[in-house]
């Protein structure tokens, strides 16, 4: 049982380290003496946990999802209104910054979704999730009269995680044409037509 705790905690670690190196290198740059670097660590020991790179690949990718999915909820929930919770839903839909090491790892992992269905089925779990918050927060809010949707609750939802995933694309790409403060008001915007509230920045 410590073994097997032991082997948990120093994968966790090498999974950090690779969300560093990514960061600071990007996913195609990245190599196992990269990581071991990071993780303070011979490049023997990390291919003792992780024989291949694609291997600790897959679980960075899983790890982020969830680290970015949670915040996501834990925000949602934590906040009041049905309004309150719409704008907590959009302000961490988008990157904030080019130091959102979240953010940046999310992107540069969806980029192996086209040629691997693992990858692909961690991508299509996250946007179920993300449409599944924004359509409980829709819900909560026609319930308690705050919002009156001008569309059906999936397809506001979806729209919205189609819009913040586009700019959030963009702000991360170093697209100067696209500021943060700018795509959170296009997303809010539309959240504002879609539910008939005022409040939602």
């Amino acid at each position: 049982m410590t073994r097997t705790r032991t082997q948990r905690a120093r994968r966790e670690q090498l999974i950090d380290a690779a969300l560093r190196a990514i960061t600071e290198r990007g996913r195609v740059n990245v190599r196992i003496r990269d990581i071991a670097t990071e993780a303070g660590v011979s490049p023997g020991s990390v291919l003792y946990h992780y024989p291949e790179l694609a291997e600790l690949m897959f679980d960075v990718h899983r790890t982020v999802t969830d680290r970015f999915y949670r915040h996501r909820a834990d925000t949602v929930d934590a906040a009041g209104s049905a309004e309150l919770k719409l704008a907590a839903a959009i302000e961490t839909g988008l990157p904030s910054g080019k130091d959102d090491e979240v953010a940046c790892v999310l992107y540069e992992m969806h980029g192996l979704a086209d040629r691997s269905s693992a990858h692909a089925a961690l991508m299509t779990s996250l946007y179920d999730r993300e449409v599944a918050l924004y359509g409980t927060v829709l819900e909560i809010g026609r319930a308690t009269g705050r919002f009156t949707l001008s569309r059906p609750v999936r397809e506001i939802a979806a729209t919205l995680v189609a819009l913040e995933d586009g700019l959030g694309l963009h702000l991360m790409s170093n697209n100067t044409s696209v500021e943060r403060n700018a795509a959170k008001h296009l997303v809010t915007e539309y959240a504002r037509q879609a539910t008939g509230c005022a409040t939602t920045s």
